[in-house]
């Protein structure tokens, strides 16, 4: 209740005078009831007489014939502050005299005509009509003879009068009982509010500063109760304090491990809410501290990661044991990135033989995760690379002989015509695939120094290994190359790097067609020391990359390919652009109204004679692929 005030010194108060309003309010309304009983009961005993008196005095004026007394009896009747109206009538209800005014403005109702029938013999008769008015009326009878009816009508204010000096003197009474009553308790209310406002001080001085002692002990002014419980307080405050200088220390310890842990660390309630985390669960899961306290795990978490934590969460509750060693995979909710963790939860006892928390320590194995994935994949790439060269090396003997076997039967044989074109283009497959298998022994058999290749020989090499990809996804092939576009390099290394910017872009470019454009140039650094080179430019007309996607192209293990890519491919062509001392800049978009999607690589390759001196990274045997 808003108007109940909080003080107990003015609840005292009011609850006082409300109380004593209760009680003087039903005592008044019983008094005045049984008041106005009494004084209706008066009332109609005054009327009786008052209708007595005057038909007494009518019927003696009467009996002397002296009707100029009648006139004055009614008169003086009239006059008394109890009567209303005094009146005389004949037997038929005629007014025959008033006490004041004329007769006329006077006459009976006919509320009051249909009394008479019932007034018999001297006694008076006294009845109620109208808005509460009393009224008495006798038989005038003179020898016998009925002469007419004395009428006596109350004073309906007169009689109000006195029930209102009733309520007079009860409120005086009550007002005179109520001021005291509350000056007596606002003395008691005093002394028993001034130790709690003490009391009530000195606690919200304690919440505010528990470390203070300006404030402590507090002052014991009363010798009473609350005096004792003055010093009861002094004395816990006291014991509060030395506890908490031990408590600071091992909060403080506990609070600096929590959060300068390398581990994700959480702790739950049994309703398997967040009651608190460290920095680097919050940097896990990328939800801020805040939104992460008072939180259920379905509220934060997806399914597939919510569900099993539940229920490691309630069979610590359930067996009080810990959970070890739970592999959780998802992605985080905010912005999808994929994430593996190791998490074990562990019981919380505030006391021997309760439960209250569950904590959760997390280590996020993502990366170790993602390493070992892309280290399967590499070691099967690898070990297609090597089974690539074993049988690209075990072909070229067979295909040597058919070589040689074709070409005795184009020139010697004496065929026809026809079959003279069948045997030349056989010749022409058999050259293809000799060429295919020497480059496919190039990308595993690795240089050990640099040499001098030409670019576009090693563009053209790694467009004929795609050619029949290129060819099924109907992409348009365009080589730009300009002459004097050869170089320094490790010739394997550069071979695997435009491996891997053509099958990304092959990757990229929609199955109905698109344009891929290969152009090579001599060129100059393109920051401020201009050093001499080649230029190699890969571009598509693929999909496009967001920039989100963009800024993570070189990370290791990033892919967006899902199953088919190791996320290497690029971390491994940067590393070997970086061996080389070169420059990579990408560019690309996403299609959006009245502008293609594609991606643009520009490689810079330095004229660098110093390269033979630089240690050799071991690269992959196959080429990488994102």
């Amino acid at each position: 209740m808003r108007w109940w005030p909080r003080s107990i010194r003015w609840q005292m108060l009011l609850g006082l005078v409300l109380l004593e309003t209760l009680s003087i309010a039903l005592f008044a309304v019983l008094l005045f009831r049984f008041q106005q009983l009494d004084v209706r009961r008066r009332a109609t005993d005054r009327v009786a007489h008052q209708a007595n008196s005057l038909a007494a005095q009518a019927q003696e004026a009467l009996q002397q014939d002296r009707l100029d007394w009648v006139g004055l009896s009614v008169h003086i009747m009239g006059e008394a502050p109890s009567v209303a109206c005094a009146r005389i009538t004949d037997p038929a209800g005629k007014v025959l005299y008033v006490g004041k005014g004329e007769p006329y403005l006077f006459p009976l109702e006919p509320e009051e005509k249909t009394q008479i029938q019932k007034v018999h013999g001297p006694d008076p008769l006294v009845f109620a009509f109208g808005n509460d008015r009393w009224e008495g009326v006798r038989a005038i009878t003179v020898n016998g003879n009925l002469r007419g009816y004395a009428w006596i009508e109350s004073n309906k204010n007169w009689d109000s009068e006195q029930i209102a000096d009733m309520l007079r003197g009860i409120s005086i009474f009550a007002g005179v009982w109520i001021i005291a009553s509350v000056l007596l308790v606002a003395l008691i209310s005093r002394a028993i509010s001034r130790p709690l406002a003490l009391l009530h001080k000195g606690t919200r001085a304690l919440m505010a500063n528990p470390e203070s002692s300006d404030t402590f002990p507090l002052p014991v002014i009363v010798n009473n109760e609350f005096g004792d419980l003055i010093g009861a307080f002094n004395g816990m405050v006291s014991s509060i304090q030395e506890q908490r200088a031990g408590l600071s220390d091992t909060l403080s310890i506990l609070d600096s491990m929590l959060a300068n842990a390398p581990v994700g660390l959480a702790f739950f309630d049994r309703h398997l809410r967040f009651v608190r985390v460290n920095q680097v669960f919050a940097n896990l899961t990328e939800i801020p501290l805040s939104r992460q306290l008072g939180r259920s795990i379905a509220e934060l978490f997806p399914r597939s990661v919510g569900e099993p934590l539940e229920q490691a969460l309630e069979a610590v509750f359930d067996t009080e044991g810990s959970v070890r060693e739970i592999e959780l995979s998802g992605t985080t909710i905010e912005t999808g990135h994929p994430f593996t963790w190791l998490v074990s939860v562990y019981p919380i006892r505030t006391t021997t033989q309760q439960v209250r928390w569950a904590g959760i320590i997390v280590r996020d194995v993502s990366e170790r995760a993602r390493a070992e994935e892309a280290l399967r994949r590499t070691e099967k790439l690898a070990a297609t690379g090597r089974l690539a060269a074993s049988i690209a090396h075990e072909i070229n003997n067979p295909l040597e002989a058919i070589t040689n076997l074709l070409f005795l039967l184009h020139n010697f044989s004496g065929l026809t015509e026809p079959a003279l074109h069948y045997v030349t283009m056989a010749e022409h497959e058999a050259r293809r695939i000799t060429e295919i298998a020497q480059q496919t022994l190039r990308f595993y058999r690795q240089s050990t120094q640099p040499i001098r290749a030409d670019i576009p020989d090693l563009v053209d090499s790694v467009l004929e290994l795609y050619r029949g990809r290129l060819t099924t996804l109907a992409v348009d092939v365009q080589r730009r190359y300009r002459p004097h576009a050869d170089l320094l390099c490790f010739e394997g290394e550069i071979r695997q790097v435009i491996a891997n910017l053509i099958g990304n872009a092959t990757d990229a470019i929609s199955p109905t067609g698109g344009r891929l454009l290969v152009r090579v140039r001599p060129s100059r650094r393109w920051d401020a020391s201009a050093t001499p080179g080649i230029r190699l430019t890969v571009a598509d007309t693929g999909c496009g990359m967001p920039p989100d996607v963009r800024n993570r192209i070189f990370e290791a293990f990033f892919t967006t390919k899902d199953a088919t890519g190791t996320g290497l491919g690029l971390w491994v062509s940067q590393e070997i652009i970086v061996k080389h001392q070169g420059l990579v800049r990408v560019r690309s978009r996403v299609a959006s109204p009245g502008h293609p999607s594609g991606t643009v690589f520009h490689i810079f390759l330095p004229e660098n004679e110093s390269l033979s001196i630089l240690p050799i990274d071991a690269t992959s045997a196959a080429p990488a692929q994102i």
